[in-house]
């Protein structure tokens, strides 16, 4: 038991660290793919999401808003579980092969520094017209790319809360 909770305790590393591990992997000809989110109740739709960004490339790398973060964008309800819990819970997920907490509202600052080949982004965007996406002139301006994931309609942490409410 105690085994397993230290391999997914090496999975979640803080963001100076995690920049060294990457630059290693991209030496050695490694593709990294990043995607973020608040990952609250983990379900079906956060599955597999993840699992189609890491089709893109070779290391998954995932960014956890933190509490803060979470309570700014989503109100102080949120999150339900704290931003320890979330990375643990992803942590358990074998397609993740890193995690990493930011504290701003948007990924851009971590996205600036970490410059994944590939950032991934679920949702209803259109791959023609990113201005809605604060991150993409960031992701264009290195070089990177930017592919978008269909999500699961009705499968959203938002959509289990409300359901769990009524």
């Amino acid at each position: 038991m105690s085994q397993k909770k230290i391999r997914m305790n090496k999975k979640v590393l803080d963001q100076i660290v995690l920049k060294e591990t990457i630059e290693s992997l991209r030496k050695a000809g490694k593709k990294i793919v990043f995607t973020n989110g608040v990952f609250d109740i983990l379900h079906v739709g956060h599955l597999s999401l993840l699992e189609k960004a890491k089709t893109f490339g070779d290391v998954l790398v995932v960014g956890v808003n933190s509490d803060l973060s979470v309570k700014a964008i989503k109100g102080e309800s949120r999150p339900i579980n704290n931003q320890n819990d979330r990375t643990c819970l992803l942590a358990g997920f074998e397609v993740v092969d890193y995690i990493t907490v930011f504290e701003e509202q948007t990924p851009c600052e971590i996205i600036s520094y970490l410059t994944p080949n590939i950032h991934v982004k679920g949702g209803d965007y259109n791959p023609d017209d990113f201005e809605n996406m604060p991150e993409a002139k960031i992701v264009k301006g290195y070089g990177g790319e930017i592919k978008i994931i269909n999500i699961i309609p009705g499968k959203s942490s938002t959509d289990l809360i409300t359901k769990m409410s009524s």
